[in-house]
């Protein structure tokens, strides 16, 4: 079942959103050569007390992070930890999501430590890109897939794959509610797109092949072939006019 949101569940879903990506913001600004995991996911943890939210990923289904940090080759879920310490050079990827009056925000970024490769930097801006593509098509009169085309398209013309195994969803009183929202598909088939629906777009890109696995950990998921990946995702409304983003912090 899909819940189209009215304008006042709408109203909570935006102070959620923005919240969210206030605090990924801060966590971002924070990113630096030597410091570990574990210092990122306290950082959004001190920060969830501080607005007043709680951290939508802890406990979920038994994670043990307010932040999913995931680096250079870990595609989605990478678990905190002391012992996992930036390097320059490196990728991270930081996943982030809070309850706030009930319903949820989500938003990732991946960012830069340090200085990091060209190509690595081109795998970055390719992914963000694509996420803004896939946004562009949600609109009233167009179907579920021509999202997830537009995504596909941008980043296999940039020489990138795109990973099958996780995908985006909609999202409101629960973190993951239908519909699914592929970063792949052929455009013109799928749901049709209503006003009301709120989802979080979320491609994940690969380097090298599309394939991943999932650590023994049961949470990180890594490129089968050791390659680079990044992941950026936004949560957006669709409206009568252009779709409004819902995670955008408060500057």
């Amino acid at each position: 079942m899909i819940f189209l949101k009215t304008k006042q569940e709408i109203a909570i879903m935006r102070r959620a959103g923005r919240i969210t990506a206030t605090i990924l913001k801060r966590i971002v600004d924070s990113v630096s050569p030597g410091m570990s995991t574990y210092d990122l996911d306290h950082i959004a943890e001190k920060a969830c007390k501080e607005f007043g939210v709680k951290p939508a990923f802890k406990g979920y289904h038994g994670f043990p992070g307010c932040l999913c940090v995931s680096i250079n080759d870990e595609v989605v879920h990478g678990i905190p930890n002391k012992k996992r310490i930036l390097k320059d050079g490196d990728i991270v990827g930081l996943d982030f999501g809070v309850i706030c009056d009930g319903y949820y925000g989500d938003t990732a970024i991946t960012a830069p430590v340090g200085a990091i490769k060209s190509d690595a930097q081109k795998l970055l801006d390719v992914t963000k890109k694509s996420l803004y593509e896939g946004i562009a098509q949600a609109k009233v009169g167009n179907r579920l897939f021509d999202i997830s085309h537009a995504i596909q398209k941008y980043v296999e013309d940039n020489q990138f794959s795109v990973v099958r195994e996780f995908v985006g969803h909609g999202i409101g009183r629960n973190l993951h509610e239908e519909p699914q929202v592929p970063n792949f598909g052929p455009k013109g088939k799928g749901l049709p797109l209503r006003e009301g629906m709120v989802m979080a777009i979320e491609p994940m890109v690969n380097m090298g092949s599309h394939a991943v696995r999932v650590e023994s950990d049961g949470w990180t998921a890594v490129t089968v072939d050791g390659a680079l990946s990044a992941h950026f995702e936004h949560t957006i409304v669709i409206t009568d006019g252009e779709p409004e983003i819902l995670t955008l912090p408060e500057d």
